[in-house]
């Protein structure tokens, strides 16, 4: 059996559900599950939404009733009146009005995790529906019933042997009557709240189904002609692989290559099951395979950007020296506030680390630091991560720009600009 995985991007328009639909008739007999995101740019609407109500501001209703409308005006694109699918996205979005129609009282993560996640609920509905319309028998799936988490919101933690325990009992049936639709980027909790997997999470939810499932392989099907060596937005003359190893692929990711979320690569490794990344708009292109003895190829660097970074500097009160004690706090910290250390730097005197920025949880640790240390830091900047690197490359990254933080090793240049 395989698995896809369809992104935002392929499935942000009628025209991109119509050709969803299309790639998914050329593996007819084939047993198919396929994931999907949330519709074109609906997370970043949604998490936008969730902002609007936990500050309580006054266009909160405006932004929903935009997120609504965008849906509907595809639905009426794809399908006649009267089709039940109106209602099923319609009782959907209820839930949001539920979530929303009291003041806030949760943690800002809680509340982000059952409101963000009824874009890929949404998008899931209309593409089964659609597949269906279009002569492919097709059923939908809650994700959150089978992909068991703990209860991290907006990073839950796959609590794998109850996972593999349902997928393994319901899957393989279901799989024999029609493809499998369902949603990426989401899972569960024992007291059934819905959790998030973090940020293009959907690739994770397609390897831990193909990893319990023995699939064959794992197609993402992407924007992209493939995995390149830098982000085609910003670099011109960018260069595609057609392989790449599983220990190459893990270290992009961890870098912040987003065309894979970084926790997408282990289980497939572990069960030795090849993963493709292939551009939706050019089924039968080769795109890259990325498996465990994928030939690496390096014709250029590898260029890795992170945006909206923070720098910052930790010193101790009374001078002392920055010991193992002060680390072991100093991380209980960055793990109590969930906040992912990009690069770090010890001195004698300070501890220097670059991470993303998300507001409140950096609030929160700003806080929990000011009470023990010291605290500098600079926002707003980028981190430039360079793979395979040779010192010209070096040289044109940082043309005009200040260095803030420089670490580089064998394989690997990271610099922190300004």
């Amino acid at each position: 059996m395989l698995v896809f995985k369809f992104g935002g991007a392929s499935v942000k328009d009628a025209d991109g559900i119509i050709n969803l639909a299309s790639v998914v008739k050329q593996y007819d007999g084939q047993q198919l599950l396929i994931v999907v995101s949330a519709m074109g740019k609906t997370t970043n609407a949604l998490e936008k939404l969730t902002k609007a109500y936990v500050d309580q501001t006054e266009d909160m209703h405006s932004i929903f009733d935009s997120i609504k409308q965008y849906h509907f005006d595809i639905l009426h694109e794809l399908f006649d009146a009267n089709d039940p699918v109106f209602d099923d996205v319609a009782n959907t979005f209820v839930e949001i009005d539920w979530a929303i129609e009291d003041e806030p009282h949760d943690s800002y993560d809680f509340i982000y995790d059952q409101v963000v996640s009824i874009g890929e609920l949404v998008s899931t509905r209309i593409v089964s529906a659609y597949l269906n319309k279009a002569g492919i028998k097709s059923q939908w799936l809650d994700v959150r019933g089978y992909i068991h988490t703990d209860n991290s919101y907006r990073e839950g933690i796959v609590q794998w042997d109850k996972t593999r325990a349902s997928i393994s009992k319901d899957i393989p049936a279901m799989l024999q009557k029609g493809v499998v639709v369902t949603q990426g980027f989401l899972g569960g909790t024992s007291e059934n709240f819905t959790t998030t997997l973090g940020r293009e999470g959907s690739d994770y939810t397609a390897s831990i189904f193909a990893s319990c499932l023995g699939a064959e392989s794992v197609t993402t099907w992407k924007d992209v002609p493939g995995i390149l060596n830098a982000d085609p937005k910003y670099f011109a003359d960018t260069v595609k692989f057609d392989e790449l190893s599983y220990t190459e692929a893990i270290e992009m990711t961890y870098y912040g290559a987003s065309v894979i979320h970084p926790k997408t690569i282990k289980p497939l490794q572990n069960a030795k099951i090849p993963l493709l990344v292939k551009p939706f708009t050019h089924p039968d292109a080769p795109g890259t395979v990325i498996k465990e003895d994928g030939f690496n190829k390096f014709e250029k660097p590898v260029i890795i950007l992170k945006q909206n970074q923070v720098l910052l500097s930790i010193s101790p009160i009374d001078y002392s020296f920055i010991s193992e004690d002060h680390l072991s706090g100093i991380f209980g910290l960055f793990a109590q506030n969930q906040v992912k250390v990009n690069v770090m730097q010890t001195s004698a005197l300070s501890f220097t680390v670059c991470f993303d920025f998300y507001e409140e949880r950096f609030e929160k640790l700003l806080r929990n630091l000011k009470q023990e240390f010291k605290v500098k830091y600079n926002s707003g900047l980028t981190l430039i991560t360079t793979r395979h690197y040779d010192e010209d490359s070096l040289k044109e990254l940082t043309a005009g720009k200040t260095i803030l933080l420089e670490q580089i090793s064998r394989n690997t240049a990271q610099m922190v600009v300004r």
